[in-house]
């Protein structure tokens, strides 16, 4: 990934924090007829330090599992907001005329080894742990105890668990930090008053603040 300076996100905490908020990871892997992409939410576990490991599944009819290589590295993209930035915004136009289009964006690549896991244990704790995550903020969360059991043991029959161990975390934040403070402070009034409050905040959170939280 092409990464000026200006743009990279340093902290692995604030990166944590975007994996956990869009867990739907698109996971790009090498197999024997080449590239592939699969998009699968993946749930984040601190450890092991520094970069955490990332753990999901698949479908058993899913080639994925059984296809890539242990020693294969694959990647893990998760997509934060994004929005389109119209010239018309910044504060510099009247000025210069000097201005462009361009899009803001914040995404998290995280690089390792991908295993496949075929453990029913294992498989149970993970989807509890990736339900209990997503469902937290509900007034009635789900739990996978709730379905009958005989129904959710033929349904994990059907999958495969997966672990990708982190190894390398690359984070880029390009929410507008090449532009001088009047053109960010009029990139934010454009973008709230065209309904993109998401993108708003984080182009005045910057990249060394941790993305907001709804």
């Amino acid at each position: 990934m092409y990464q000026p300076a200006h743009f990279v996100q340093p902290s692995v905490a604030v990166m944590h924090e975007l994996m956990r908020q869009r867990p739907l990871a698109t996971l790009v892997t090498l197999d024997s007829d080449g590239l592939n992409a699969n998009h699968i939410p993946l749930h984040l576990a601190d450890e092991p330090l520094p970069f955490g490991c990332l753990r999901g599944h698949v479908a058993r009819a899913n080639p994925l599992w059984a296809d890539v290589s242990p020693e294969q590295e694959v990647l893990a993209i998760f997509h934060g907001p994004d929005a389109y930035i119209s010239p018309s915004w910044y504060a510099t136009k009247p000025e210069t005329g000097k201005v462009v289009p361009t899009w803001n964006y914040a995404v998290v690549h995280a690089y390792g080894h991908l295993r496949a896991v075929d453990d029913a244990g294992w498989l149970r704790a993970q989807l509890e742990a990736l339900t209990d995550h997503n469902e937290v903020h509900f007034a009635k969360p789900w739990a996978v105890a709730d379905a009958p059991a005989d129904f959710t043991e033929r349904l994990m029959g059907a999958i495969v668990g997966i672990e990708l161990q982190i190894t390398r975390l690359v984070g880029k934040w390009k929410v507008s930090q090449n532009q001088p403070p009047c053109n960010q402070a009029s990139v934010v009034a454009g973008l709230q008053a065209n309904g993109q409050a998401e993108m708003a905040a984080w182009v005045e959170a910057g990249v060394n603040c941790p993305p907001p939280t709804s």
